[in-house]
């Protein structure tokens, strides 16, 4: 067992989709790590994950997490359920607090990934996953030929409103009370779509079972949808990576390179806490990356500074190092 004080070779802050995958991989590689999870992970929410590839007829987002938690652990890949509040360097050593310890690592991985801000209506608790949506590209063909309402009032609402148009000819915009402030171009769009807009605030959500059947807008008037999609944004958990320094997007997304490095030495960065498309598997294939890089940087310092020799002589002196010739 690792002591609680050691420094651990990696760190993975984030147990979704991103960190489990990085676990895996570096797991794999026989690297000490330790995940620290917060079990906020959006994918809980994820009642019928469908376009996950392998799973032709769905999988849950929970099931999905628990998969990979058994996996990570079957490569010896250590967890931790806490809350980081505050991330630090002292040298080459990343110091991150927790609610009751400190922890320490050489490289630093974090996949904290961001919070869909939900529709300011009711029952979003009930309707969530099962008729109330976020992404278009997740769950647009759930929703084909059903009647769709894009909940916002900026660019990004008459875009959502568009691209609805291949899943149903019934798809309406609706402001919930504030005035449209998309710019001159996607109102001419809009009218050359004939999109509908209803700007009146919504006040109450008809639904069986979380199923969509109506919104209820002021003045009493009734709109039948069957679907919701939010575009009121995101907000990415990005406040650790601020604490270290490293560079972040206009949107608060951490930039990182190709192999998911941010502009901080060892620290890393994947999935939705990036400038990623925020899905499942892109998440799963950021983390997969970030393991691949990380080990590579491990290893590559292990030849600078001698310590794979070290641990070479360690075998050369206790081990079988050469084959048994017959």
């Amino acid at each position: 067992m690792t002591p609680e004080n050691s420094i651990r070779e990696v760190i993975v802050v984030g147990g979704g989709l991103a960190g489990l995958s990085a676990g895996i991989y570096l797991g794999r590689a026989r690297r000490d790590v330790l995940l620290i999870d917060a079990k906020q992970s959006l994918a809980r929410w994820e009642p019928d994950v469908e376009n996950y590839l392998g799973f032709p007829k769905g999988i849950s987002g929970e099931e999905l997490l628990t998969r990979g938690r058994l996996q990570a652990k079957q490569y010896g890949v250590s967890f931790a359920t806490d809350v980081i509040s505050e991330a630090k360097r002292e040298g080459d050593i990343f110091v991150l607090r927790g609610k009751t310890r400190e922890y320490r690592s050489r490289r630093l991985l974090l996949a904290t990934g961001l919070f869909h801000l939900p529709p300011e209506i009711p029952c979003v608790d009930e309707c969530l996953g099962k008729s109330m949506f976020f992404c278009k590209d997740c769950d647009g063909v759930r929703v084909e030929g059903k009647s769709i309402a894009v909940i916002g009032q900026f660019n990004e609402a008459v875009e959502y409103a568009l691209g609805m148009l291949f899943y149903s000819s019934c798809v309406v915009i609706a402001t919930n009370g504030k005035a449209p402030a998309w710019d001159e171009q996607h109102e001419n769009w809009r009218r050359d779509y004939e999109i509908p807009v209803y700007t009146e605030k919504i006040t109450a959500v008809e639904h069986e079972l979380g199923l969509l059947h109506a919104l209820e807008i002021e003045h009493g008037q009734k709109v039948a949808v069957q679907a919701v999609f939010t575009t009121r944004g995101d907000i990415f958990h990005n406040s650790l990576g601020k604490m270290l320094g490293a560079e972040l997007d206009t949107d608060g997304q951490i930039t990182v390179d190709h192999c998911m490095r941010t502009s901080v030495e060892g620290f890393y960065a994947a999935g939705c806490v990036t400038p990623a498309n925020c899905q499942m598997i892109i998440a799963a294939g950021q983390g997969a990356t970030a393991g691949q890089a990380i080990n590579r940087d491990l290893f590559e310092e292990s030849l600078a500074n001698h310590h794979l020799r070290r641990f070479r002589e360690d075998q050369l002196k206790h081990e079988q190092t050469e084959p048994v010739v017959y």
